[in-house]
């Protein structure tokens, strides 16, 4: 059990848990979930982990989260527009690790250590139901757009390059 999947489970979001046998010689996590579980590509997202200054403290950054199909590429520029900043660029693994618990390849956007701001590639929307990573490689979790959202007190946007 992972943190997000408590998470659905203790506030009852309906939703359905994906397991496949995960190649660590895979290229791509997200299109090998889809390789593997037979989903519509279009369907699967990835979560990316992205780092901007902080307004008041140049010094400090922050970090906020990406839900992108894993078909597309992130817009920097974009994710930077609907975060008010001027540029974000993709965070460290290190910060990625300590901020959400997760590793790389398993980042869910539910159930991070820390929440972090969440932008939801607006594609999203005409899904009956999305596949995110359940916190785990080879563990993928499918669930609205809807419901994602209120977990994640996430916006919706146009995110891809």
């Amino acid at each position: 059990m992972t943190p997000a999947i408590t998470l659905l489970s203790k506030k009852r979001v309906k939703h359905i848990v994906l397991k496949y046998e995960h190649d660590s010689n895979a290229s791509s996590y997200g299109l090998e979930a889809v390789e593997k579980l037979g989903l519509p590509a279009e369907s699967v997202f990835k979560t990316l982990v992205v780092s901007y200054d902080n307004k008041e403290n140049k010094e400090h950054k922050e970090l906020a989260v990406a839900v992108v199909p894993v078909t597309t590429k992130l817009s920097e520029k974009k994710m930077a527009k609907v975060l008010g900043t001027k540029k974000v660029t993709m965070a460290s693994a290190d910060a990625v690790i300590t901020s959400t618990g997760y590793v790389l390849g398993g980042v869910s956007p539910l159930g991070q250590k820390k929440r972090l701001a969440t932008v939801i590639h607006e594609s999203a929307l005409q899904l009956e139901l999305i596949h995110v990573s359940a916190g785990k490689r080879g563990l993928e979790v499918a669930l609205s757009a809807a419901d994602l959202a209120a977990l994640t007190n996430a916006k919706f946007a146009e995110l891809s390059i």
